[in-house]
């Protein structure tokens, strides 16, 4: 396995163990307010580890080019928009359908990434991504 994959993997966990999270969460809790709450933990959390590990450069993100911050500010909008959207997903429905229906996200990554990027991906990858959306279909909605 390849070190990008090691850490694809690592946010994969990462990731289901925070859904079960939020759905313990968000019971009885505003959305919008879990949402704010989760997002000042990790900023929290991530300067602290940024801290520690001597990486926190206020300098470097003066000189960031122009089109790395709007790019990274869009990016943070959209995660704050997604990070809600999924968080009432959760009060709402089960947290199964609601994680695959989620991670249609890299069936459309997968297209966005070939229509704005370029990015090509092979035949068989391509079946991975249909057989992705086909299996988040079937556990959200069958």
């Amino acid at each position: 396995m390849q070190n990008w994959q090691l850490w694809a993997v690592a946010a994969a966990l990462s990731a289901a163990v925070t859904a079960l999270l939020i759905k313990v969460g968000v019971q009885g809790v505003d959305a919008g307010m879990a949402t704010l709450f989760r997002t000042l933990a990790v900023a929290i959390v991530l300067a602290l580890v940024l801290l520690v590990s001597g990486r926190l450069d206020w300098q470097e993100i003066r000189h960031l080019p122009a089109l790395s911050l709007g790019a990274l500010a869009l990016s943070g909008l959209a995660t704050g928009v997604s990070w809600f959207c999924y968080s009432r997903a959760l009060q709402l429905g089960p947290v199964a359908g609601v994680a695959a229906l989620d991670k249609l996200s890299v069936v459309l990554i997968a297209l966005l990434a070939l229509l704005l990027l370029g990015e090509q991906l092979d035949l068989k990858a391509w079946l991975g991504v249909v057989l992705m959306a086909i299996g988040a279909a079937l556990v959200a909605w069958v």
